[in-house]
């Protein structure tokens, strides 16, 4: 006696949702060929024999990089005071950013509690939120070239836009951390006559400092990295210094800075790795 067996079915050829990603796809092409055009987005000219022939050129002064020990003293010196611009720099935010942050969460709101916001500390959670808002929109090279007229050159106006736009960055993102997390603790110790400050440390803080630490460092090397190009408007630090020799058409000075540039990237990544693993 034979079973009869049932046939298998055949795999499909064809992926049956090929026409929507299609469509799709030609859809984002046809939007995005406006842009290409309002850009004069050209990759071809890159290869034309004249533009070669001058990036050539320009690569070759690279070589050798500059290692005088003069020269090496200069951007260690400069090296380092990148560096101290960006950590007084993120310091200052931090001061400017947390007591933002407080007032700009809802959960540490004793009004809210019930319900609905009261209208006096609405009005000005809402006003601390345009504040941080207009600090973050502003770029640092903004604040940066404000700030060089106003102090003059030098680390200060450097050291004063990364603090403006990394306090609206840290504030919102510490907020949207705060609110996204568990807040029956706070809610609690809110109801039971805790103050504000008290249910930030013993109920916001202790489950969300692994998140905001994780990502302050990481606004830490965005810091490094912005320095360096603050120094290309006068705000001092290793840039100001490469912006020199450039304007001097000396690349074997460029190529040195950036070398001890991208060494520099890496030791703070280095740095923010294991400063994540030991206040994590």
């Amino acid at each position: 006696m034979t079973v009869a067996t049932l046939p298998t079915p055949r795999p499909e050829l064809r992926d049956p949702a090929w026409r929507g990603r299609v469509f799709w796809a030609l859809a984002a092409l046809l939007l995005l060929w406006p842009a290409l055009v309002l850009t004069e987005f050209k990759p071809w000219v890159m290869f034309e024999p004249a533009t070669l022939s001058s990036t050539l050129k320009f690569l070759g002064d690279f070589f050798p990089p500059k290692l005088e020990p003069e020269f090496l003293w200069l951007v260690a010196r400069e090296t380092w005071r990148t560096v101290a611009m960006a950590t007084v720099g993120m310091a200052l935010a931090l001061l400017l950013a947390l007591p933002l942050t407080l007032l700009s969460v809802r959960v540490l709101s004793v009004s809210a509690l019930s319900g609905r916001m009261a209208l006096l500390p609405a009005t000005l959670r809402q006003a601390v939120r345009w504040l941080l808002i207009l600090l973050r929109s502003v770029p640092e090279l903004i604040w940066a070239l404000i700030f060089v007229r106003v102090v003059g050159l030098g680390p200060t106006a450097g050291v004063l836009a990364i603090a403006l736009t990394y306090s609206g960055m840290l504030g919102k993102v510490y907020g949207e951390i705060l609110e996204s997390g568990d807040s029956h603790a706070t809610a609690s110790l809110l109801r039971n006559g805790s103050g504000r400050l008290q249910a930030f440390f013993y109920g916001l803080l202790p489950q969300n400092a692994a998140e905001l630490t994780s990502y302050s460092v990481y606004r830490w090397e965005c810091a490094i990295r912005s320095s360096a190009v603050l120094g290309f408007v006068g705000a001092g630090g290793l840039g100001q210094q490469m912006d020199a020799s450039m304007k001097m058409f000396n690349g074997a000075e460029v190529s040195t800075m950036l070398l001890v540039f991208m060494g520099l990237v890496w030791l703070a990544d280095q740095a923010s790795a294991w400063l994540r693993k030991a206040l994590g």
